[in-house]
């Protein structure tokens, strides 16, 4: 897991997800080499892992009204689908922020 900087805590502070919506900033691909030569597009690849910035409480259970726990919490490195999620505008341009449903997210990805 990733520590959060205060910047992104102040952000994710901003919006609190409800039910189970899920705060992610992308993890963005690097468009320079290790010695400095800019990448083409179509040399960098895709990258669908996150840092969990926020979460909701949960949904309710619709036959007993039980409180659902979340899957993910923050702090959290997560594997995204390819397609998906809301795209969250929180005034950093340099920040791919998005909202997803914590049962759209694929899984947790740990760190040895």
């Amino acid at each position: 897991a990733y520590p959060l900087s205060t910047e992104q805590s102040k952000m994710a502070k901003r919006l609190i997800p409800l039910l189970d919506r899920v705060l992610v900033e992308k993890i963005i691909a690097p468009t320079k080499s290790v010695g400095g030569i800019i990448l083409p597009e179509s040399a960098v690849s895709k990258i669908n892992e996150a840092k969990v910035l926020a979460v909701g409480p949960g949904r309710r259970a619709a036959q007993n009204g039980d409180l659902i726990p979340m899957g993910v919490k923050v702090g959290d490195s997560v594997l995204l689908p390819d397609y998906g999620g809301q795209k969250v505008d929180l005034g950093d341009k340099d920040k791919e922020l998005f909202l997803y449903s914590d049962q759209e997210i694929l899984g947790v990805v740990e760190s040895n």
